[in-house]
């Protein structure tokens, strides 16, 4: 297990995003521009400028604006207003959350009216006052966060997000001690993350614990299996999608990196995302910054990554699978969970928990285990680590007459770790587990030839070889 830890938190690979809020202002006076730029500047803001109508669509097109703040007269038609007006039309049709504040030499009430029917929230008049001026921009500032707190939390029931509470982390095993003071270690410091490890070890309950330990447990923890994803909805489910993106695309969606934005997003299954996806992942890690399908606009996070995999990415790296230069920026420290075939100490303790836990699920607190079974769960090879333990208790609790789990009762087919019974008395995935391992033995690890004695392809073996933990020589 590597326990290399960097130095300081700013040595993470973390791309730096300017967090200020971003306001664009629009006027055709270069002296106004700058009076204005320098204002706003030294109130914490970053300020974008545009002199017509065109440059405000095209900067609101390319760039994540927080206020417009804009004349509405140019050099087409100085005094009436219109122009600004029919630009404030293109706007709302671009962004309808976007608060708009005008600015005008010439206008009076009733224009001022006008444009705030037409969508504008408020209005200032030349020759400005700084204070009231930036009291309007900060109002509208918070309006414009509520607004995208108020969808963030539309998005949350359908994706994980929660802070709180730290998780259990039950573990009295070497291994895993050594693997609890790695996390300890790296938790606060804002690198991104590797998890490894087999498949049901862990991986995801290790990624809540370092977010609860990172020091922020209230910020943002987001969870998607990023192996799963098909071509068609990885980019709208990472970055989002504006309204009529496609043709199912009704509204703007916000996507897993920008609701993790502040926290964790949490990859799973990284080893089986596609190389065109991990190329599209890479850009943003490395820039911070995103496009929502269907928007030429740059969205810009701050998002430390935690990734899982049950993969060898250094193997998948040599065979071209999985791009190094993505696996750098994903591992600045990588923990490797040990099987639970490795840490038989922590099989009492894990199954005391879930037989409590599950117990108070069905309302079954008494239930405890006899020596017959607790010796059947520490005799056993556990092919799906903690995820079949906890799954094999459950069952137990279900089939047990009385207030003790026996060994008949944990229905386990092989009663030790020296080798399978006979075929029909194993489970299905304990038979195909069985014969990849023969054929890997017989063709002496070539995982070719061994999918070609299973009538399989060979990627079709290499997803059934990550899925049980199973590594082959070539």
């Amino acid at each position: 297990m590597s326990e290399t830890v960097p130095p300081a938190p700013d040595s993470a690979p973390r791309p730096d995003v300017d967090a200020r809020p971003r306001i664009l202002v629009a006027d055709d006076q270069v002296d106004v521009l700058e009076a204005l730029r320098l204002l706003l500047k030294r109130d914490g803001y970053m300020v974008l400028t545009a002199q017509s109508p065109a440059g405000v669509l095209a900067t609101l097109e390319a760039e994540d604006v927080d206020v417009l703040l804009m004349d509405l007269n140019y050099a087409r038609d100085t005094t009436s207003g219109r122009e600004g007006l029919d630009l404030l039309a293109r706007v709302r049709q671009m962004d309808t959350a976007l608060p708009v504040l005008v600015m005008t030499a010439w206008g009076s009430v009733e224009g001022a009216v006008e444009a705030m029917r037409a969508g504008a929230r408020d209005y200032v008049q030349k020759p400005w006052d700084n204070t009231r001026l930036l009291t309007l921009v900060r109002t509208q500032l918070e309006l414009r966060r509520a607004l995208k707190r108020s969808r963030r939390l539309e998005e949350e029931n359908t994706h994980l997000k929660r802070g709180g509470e730290r998780p259990s982390f039950l573990a009295e095993s070497r291994p895993m001690q050594a693997v609890r003071r790695l996390v300890e270690r790296v938790a606060p410091s804002g690198a991104n993350v590797l998890i490894t490890g087999e498949h049901g070890t862990g991986k995801e309950v290790v990624a809540r614990w370092l977010h609860a330990a990172s020091g922020r447990p209230d910020s943002a923890f987001v969870a998607v299996n990023s192996g799963g994803l098909s071509e068609g909805v990885f980019e709208s489910e990472l970055f989002g999608h504006v309204k009529g993106a496609f043709t199912d695309a009704k509204t703007d969606r916000i996507g897993c990196f920008e609701l993790a934005d502040g926290g964790i997003l949490f990859l799973d299954e990284i080893g089986n995302m596609p190389l065109t996806q991990q190329a599209k992942l890479l850009r943003v890690l490395q820039t911070g910054e995103l496009h929502p399908v269907g928007s030429s606009k740059v969205r810009r996070v701050s998002v430390r990554v935690v990734s899982a995999t049950n993969v060898d990415l250094a193997k998948a790296v040599a065979e071209g699978r999985f791009r190094e230069d993505l696996l750098y920026r994903l591992n600045t420290v990588e923990v490797q969970l040990p099987p639970l075939r490795d840490r038989r100490e922590d099989i009492p303790v894990l199954a005391a928990h879930f037989l409590a836990e599950q117990g108070r699920r069905y309302g079954r607190g008494a239930m405890r285990f006899s020596q017959g079974a607790l010796e059947a769960l520490m005799a056993y090879s556990w092919p799906g680590n903690v995820r079949e333990l906890e799954h094999t208790v459950e069952r137990a609790l279900l089939m047990a007459s009385g207030d003790e789990v026996t060994p008949e009762d944990l229905l386990l087919r092989r009663a030790s770790r020296e080798g399978p019974s006979r075929l029909e008395e194993m489970t299905l995935e304990e038979v195909e587990r069985y014969l990849i391992e023969r054929a890997l033995t017989r063709n002496e690890g070539n995982v070719s030839d061994a999918a070609k004695a299973l009538g399989l392809s060979r990627s079709a073996l290499y997803r059934r070889m990550q899925y049980y933990g199973i590594k082959g020589a070539r």
